[in-house]
């Protein structure tokens, strides 16, 4: 079951830490069963409840997963993995459209903003106890919330969407507490939520966001919080429209104390209107990042929401990391101010990209979503068959497994960088993975 690794320990501690250790060197794998409780408790010479204990520490933890009587697991992605088992290789030769990255070629340059700020650093240097907010940056993110209709609410500002995120939920949430969430949907978030020691509800979600029947499944069953990705959705490219924002605020407002955090995951990238939630229920929040249209490595994201949220945040936030950089957010700043960027621009090239592979792939009479983003949703009968076909075709998508818990199984294909010439290939190669099997015959 554990192949040569013998999990050790004689407390609950000793115990988690020993399965722990295990899978951030490998030695456990993703989905490998850990023995039945009582069975390890005879192993070992302890009480069944210190390995339930044990068990229970690594749920919290996001290390693995319980599925009643079919047992244990490692989590596909625990928290405690080494990169070398989330890494996607693509080999050589292999076209890469599976990572889920920007075009660096829309990217803006960086060199002028840190130069500017360093510049104002220089003569304005941010010592202890200054805001932890630039006001120009607060300024502007303020005046682009008001022109989208995001509710009034003080600011704070946070390492990209997924710290923005993490520190809201713990916030308000204790272990135990059951998050909606979007399905399929970010699959760095279906990761946070049970390494919070949290439950996930998922919801299904079409081309215009979650489907507001789902939703009020999961809070009428006691979901204590509510995720929705407004805009450029990962993977599926669902862009919430009025008519459904209009239905999952009626769902809302019957649920007036849950927990609503909107992600504009298409913010700087997406030429469609946002229509938010936000304001409907009392605790609220809205998250954006500069990721997708500045790049990656610029680790930043503005928060707002109800005054007690972003109070929360920024007090833990005082306890721990103190701020994000000002230089970072002087560069922000700069980058936002100098025009360099236009995000209709930019949202309309990725349009271009994504419809010319839903159209080629409609040709073929195959069902493809992505209404926004970087990204184009397959529903696929057999994940790993067609995974491996593409492969093996010269293309490497990405695994729907990654972005699911209990959606139908799809790959993503991210459209960042596909050329005109690419389409066409790519959408044969997919319809031909898609198709019957060849046939072997044996002499």
């Amino acid at each position: 079951m554990l192949g040569g690794y013998r999990i050790e320990g004689r407390r609950a501690a000793e115990i988690a830490s020993s399965v722990e250790r295990a899978v951030g060197t490998g030695e456990l794998e993703p989905g490998q069963l850990l023995p039945p409780m009582r069975e390890l408790a005879v192993e070992l010479g302890v009480n069944p409840n210190t390995v339930a204990a044990a068990y229970r520490t690594l749920r919290e933890r996001g290390v693995i997963e319980t599925a009643g009587r079919r047992g244990s697991r490692v989590r596909p992605r625990p928290a405690t993995t080494g990169r070398e088992y989330v890494r996607v290789n693509v080999p050589e030769g292999v076209t890469d459209v599976a990572s889920g990255n920007p075009d660096p070629a829309l990217l803006p340059s960086l060199a002028k903003a840190f130069a500017a700020a360093a510049e104002q650093a220089d003569r304005e240097p941010v010592l202890y106890g200054e805001d932890p907010v630039e006001p120009e940056l607060a300024r502007i993110a303020r005046a682009e919330l008001d022109a989208d209709g995001v509710p009034l609410g003080p600011l704070a500002v946070a390492s990209g969407s997924l710290d923005a995120i993490e520190r809201v939920l713990a916030a308000h949430l204790k272990p135990g507490d059951t998050v909606a969430v979007e399905d399929p949907g970010w699959g760095s978030l279906l990761d946070l939520i049970p390494a919070l020691g949290l439950r996930t509800a998922p919801v299904a979600v079409d081309d215009e966001g979650p489907l507001p029947d789902d939703v009020r499944r999961a809070l009428d069953a006691g979901a204590r919080a509510l995720i929705v990705t407004d805009r450029a959705q990962n993977p599926t490219g669902a862009a919430v429209t009025a008519t459904r924002a209009r239905a999952l605020r009626s769902v809302l407002r019957e649920h007036p104390d849950i927990l609503l955090i909107e992600d504009d995951h298409g913010h700087g990238i997406v030429d469609l209107p946002l229509h938010p939630l936000s304001g409907t229920t009392r605790t609220w929040a809205f998250v954006r990042s500069v990721a997708k249209a500045y790049g990656p490595d610029l680790r930043l994201a503005v928060l707002t929401g109800d005054d007690v949220t972003v109070d929360r945040v920024r007090g833990r936030q005082r306890l721990g990391a103190g701020w994000v950089s000002r230089l970072v957010q002087r560069a922000v700043v700069r980058l936002w101010s100098d025009g360099g960027h236009d995000p209709r621009a930019v949202g309309a090239a990725y349009g271009r990209r994504r419809d010319l592979l839903i159209d080629a792939l409609a040709e073929r009479g195959i069902e493809a979503h992505g209404r926004s983003g970087l990204n184009v949703w397959i529903p696929v009968p057999d994940e790993t068959g067609a995974v491996a076909r593409l492969l093996h075709a010269g293309w490497a998508v990405a695994p729907g497994a990654r972005f699911r818990s209990s959606a139908p199984p799809g790959i993503r294909i991210t459209i960042s960088t596909l050329t005109e010439e690419q389409a066409v290939p790519l959408a044969d190669a997919v319809a031909t993975a898609l198709g019957p099997a060849p046939t072997r015959s044996y002499v």
